[in-house]
């Protein structure tokens, strides 16, 4: 009759044989050394984890990570601007041509329907807020990358009268504009906006108040240096 110990011997072996080890080979160590392989396995998964979330970023933006209860007016982006060039529309009657600085690395091309209420010389150097996550548009020929926003009211005499809303002299160019009581902006991208007729939804509630000041119901426009203003129009429409 073989020893307890004899018998330890032969059970070992038999699970060596069934585990495929090499006789008198440590099953621990080789278990630590199996899973050495697994950290590459993990660091791609991961990597694949990270790559996914990266294009849903890229994908969504700043609204990927937005309160859905964030107001329309805070998905829409209005920087702070000033026109550095400004010409004639060649083939349109009612349009100028303007070169805005927005603080980008670029100045930005937009086309404004402003020729029968401004004159080139007051377009040269006004200062301004911008649109600046529309998509782009082409209007008769000349690619817009935004709009300028104005305050208009109608004249007793049935014609228009349209201004600027200004931000304060000391407003850093391009400040990206906030709203009084409200959350802070998250600009959806451009296609985003396009796709929900984002500015559409919000022009109902964009008035000047009796202080001349941007609004949104209410909600008036801010920068560092204080509130967006039209010069004189008063409880008019913005667009």
């Amino acid at each position: 009759m073989k020893s307890s110990l004899e018998q330890l011997e032969d059970l070992i072996a038999d699970l060596e044989a069934k585990l495929n080890l090499a006789p008198g080979a440590d099953p621990v160590v080789l278990a630590e050394k199996k899973p050495q392989q697994q950290p590459k396995q993990q660091k791609k998964k991961e990597k694949k984890q990270a790559a996914k979330q990266n294009e849903g970023k890229a994908k969504g933006g700043a609204a990927a990570q937005v309160d859905p209860n964030l107001p329309d007016i805070c998905k829409l982006e209005f920087k702070v601007g000033v026109i550095t060039k400004a010409w004639v529309h060649p083939d349109a009657d009612k349009l100028y041509c303007e070169e805005i600085d927005c603080g980008e690395e670029q100045p930005r091309q937009i086309a404004s329907g402003l020729r029968a209420h401004y004159s080139l010389d007051e377009m040269q150097g006004q200062r301004l807020l911008v649109v600046s996550n529309l998509k782009a548009k082409n209007l008769v020929g000349f690619k817009s990358f935004g709009m300028v926003l104005c305050a208009a009211e109608t004249n007793e005499d049935g014609t228009e009268k349209v201004e600027f809303v200004e931000p304060p002299a000391d407003a850093p160019l391009g400040e990206v504009v906030t709203f009084e009581g409200l959350p802070p902006p998250a600009p959806f991208t451009a296609s985003q906006v396009e796709k929900r007729k984002l500015f559409a939804a919000c022009m109902a509630g964009m008035k000047t108040n009796d202080k001349c000041e941007g609004t949104f119901d209410g909600a008036v426009f801010m920068t560092t240096a204080g509130p967006c203003k039209a010069k004189s129009i008063k409880g008019g429409v913005m667009r």
